[in-house]
């Protein structure tokens, strides 16, 4: 493969990956916010649930707090994934190729640590469309992300 093919595939891809990353971070941030606003709130005189968790969602099922949780880290460091990707694909030499590569295998990491809550929250059952979309949205830059990662030791 050419290199002109090589960076041309590894710009599509990083674009791709960038628009997915921050519509899963778009979509966190709502559910995280939801959270925060109608989560378990107690008074002075009540005392915590004998089986409360801090990552307690008012939408999804067990698995959802910590879904959202590690989707946005995902996020986030997926965006800045593509940033030094694009500071390597803009230059094109080797001197940036060890640092966007590594941030692309840490992005593809928690990506996968993400997509494992996204499938056990699929199999609990009980999600709302936006949480459906952000699963699937995990799993699909899983792949995508891992396509990436190659393109870039490539």
């Amino acid at each position: 493969m050419a290199a002109n093919d090589t960076r041309s595939i590894a710009s599509l891809l990083m674009i791709l990956n960038f628009a997915m990353y921050v519509t899963l971070l778009g979509l966190g941030g709502w559910a995280m916010n939801r959270a925060i606003d109608e989560g378990f709130i107690i008074g002075q005189s009540l005392q915590l649930p004998e089986h409360f968790s801090p990552i307690n969602f008012p939408m999804g099922n067990a698995a959802t707090g910590f879904f959202v949780t590690f989707a946005l880290i995902a996020g986030v460091v997926g965006v800045a994934s593509t940033f030094a990707g694009f500071d390597f694909i803009r230059s094109w030499n080797s001197d940036n190729r060890a640092g966007s590569a590594s941030a692309a295998v840490i992005a593809w990491a928690l990506t996968l640590l993400a997509m494992g809550f996204a499938w056990k929250e699929i199999q609990l059952n009980g999600r709302n469309a936006a949480l459906r979309t952000m699963e699937a949205l995990s799993i699909i830059l899983s792949f995508t992300q891992f396509l990436y990662t190659v393109v870039l030791y490539g």
